[in-house]
């Protein structure tokens, strides 16, 4: 495999309606896209880094940076054996790894087109589909929640995620569970909680969640294993986990029984199956998180999610529960059981659709 061009491209995509977190709220996705051109193939990746360094330090602007000025030139003009090489390839670079994960991502894209062959299978996914959650941001009111949760249900979803933060976490899953007292429910704090707020996050106990996801600071997995010690429901570990290395020091120190990968997080596609091979070794499941993903993303998640121990619904949804228009095709598309089909076709499966991506292209950079 040699690397003959890449193009990055930053796109603007309005999501259908505002997204709260704990972080703040947002309306609109700046997505910086990778085209890779190698092995004879055109592969995408996406970085999933944010507007602003509050769920990671990356941005789109240091991702930018990153690819350009330090990734491209270690690749450039280099022969390399397969995709699953670049991570260590990459590895001199230290952190950053979603600027990491759009490049790797897009190589693994190219290479199973060029084989011929589904991404998901290239991975040595398993699944023929997969199993699908929802999250939901903080809305203005619980009867707004209730609402936007029975619209997901009646969609099919089979998991439902909601955003919770200090003022706003016992009130929203209480009145759900009384609502809907025998559906999969977590919740998710983005690190908006202390150790000293566990009595409070102990009352969530008594509402029988599948778990709690990433309470406490972003990289503290020490405190995190005081908390579980300290409350029945199982913490999930999000921002703290970026390699295999930091997913098994979590496990054994016992902070945690679930694990979320995410491919930004991971640094790519090789990242991601070595944590979820440590997760599998230890008998802890896993899923896939999602950022807020236009089609290219999402579609890596489809195929990564094919993996065997992706035994719990994801953030995996539909194209149009974020846009009215995706950059795919076809979209992303959850059947009435809540699964998603893997793709069969070379590569990530869907068709990257240029005159849309070139519509909302607002900044654009070849390297070659």
């Amino acid at each position: 495999m040699r690397v003959r061009k890449i193009t990055l491209r930053e796109i603007h995509l309005r999501l259908l309606s505002p997204f709260e977190t704990s972080f703040g709220r947002q309306d609109l996705r700046r997505i910086l896209l990778v085209e890779a051109e190698a092995c004879g193939a055109i592969g995408w990746g996406e970085c999933t880094a944010g507007e602003t360094p509050f769920y990671s330090y990356e941005t789109v602007e240091t991702a930018w940076h990153i690819l350009r000025d330090h990734l491209w030139p270690i690749v450039r003009r280099r022969e390399i054996g397969s995709a699953a090489e670049v991570w260590d390839l990459l590895a001199p670079v230290r952190g950053h790894n979603m600027a990491k994960a759009a490049l790797e991502t897009a190589l693994w894209d190219a290479e199973a087109q060029s084989k011929g062959i589904a991404l998901a299978k290239l991975l040595g996914g398993t699944r023929e589909e997969i199993p699908c959650g929802v999250s939901i941001g903080i809305q203005p009111s619980l009867a707004e929640l209730v609402a936007k949760v029975e619209r997901e249900l009646a969609a099919g979803y089979q998991r439902i995620k909601i955003k919770i933060k200090p003022g706003h976490d016992i009130e929203p899953v209480r009145a759900l569970r009384e609502r809907f007292p025998q559906i999969r429910l977590m919740a998710d704090a983005n690190s908006a909680y202390r150790l000293e707020d566990a009595p409070l996050l102990q009352r969530l106990d008594e509402y029988y969640l599948m778990m709690m996801e990433q309470p406490l600071g972003w990289d503290d997995i020490f405190s995190h294993a005081q908390l579980q010690r300290q409350i029945a429901t199982p913490i999930c570990l999000d921002e703290c986990i970026h390699d295999a290395e930091q997913a098994r020091a979590a496990i054994e120190c016992g902070a945690c029984r679930i694990i979320n990968i995410k491919l930004g997080r991971a640094g790519g596609h090789t990242g991601a199956r070595r944590m979820h091979d440590v997760c599998r070794e230890k008998s802890i499941p896993v899923w896939c998180g999602g950022m807020l993903e236009s089609g290219i993303g999402r579609a890596h998640n489809v195929a990564m999610s094919s993996l065997e121990n992706f035994s719990l619904p994801g953030d995996v949804s539909a194209s149009r529960r974020y846009w009215d228009e995706d950059i795919i095709e076809p979209e992303v598309e959850v059947s009435r059981e809540g699964s998603i089909r893997v793709p069969s076709a070379p590569g990530i499966g869907y068709a990257p659709r240029r005159d849309r991506i070139e519509s909302l292209t607002r900044h654009r950079e070849v390297l070659e």
